[in-house]
């Protein structure tokens, strides 16, 4: 199966163990220089809209996605711990 990153990024993401819905995949982390996809992207919410508080995003391992539908990725992972700080825009080496 393949697919366009672009068609990924459109697709929400689901926890199937509580039905907790996560947010929408924003990136992917690619294995370099393997170029494997390791895992999916999805921004944390805040509770309060505006706020300046931590920000933090939900790393979801590519092994954990358990189905890729038409309009949702449904992910066997426990939220609280694929939690991860949000890193700075640009490339590290």
């Amino acid at each position: 199966m393949s697919m366009k990153f672009t068609e990924l990024q459109c697709k929400e993401v689901i926890c199937v163990a509580t039905g907790q819905r996560l947010g929408f995949v924003s990136d992917v982390m690619v294995e370099i220089p393997g170029g494997q996809v390791c895992s999916i992207v999805v921004p944390c919410q805040n509770r309060f809209p505006g706020s300046f508080g931590r920000r933090e995003d939900f790393l979801i391992p590519w092994n954990c996605i358990k189905r890729i539908g038409p309009d949702i990725v449904l992910v066997d992972v426990r939220p609280e711990d694929c939690r991860a700080p949000r890193q700075k825009p640009g490339l590290t080496f």
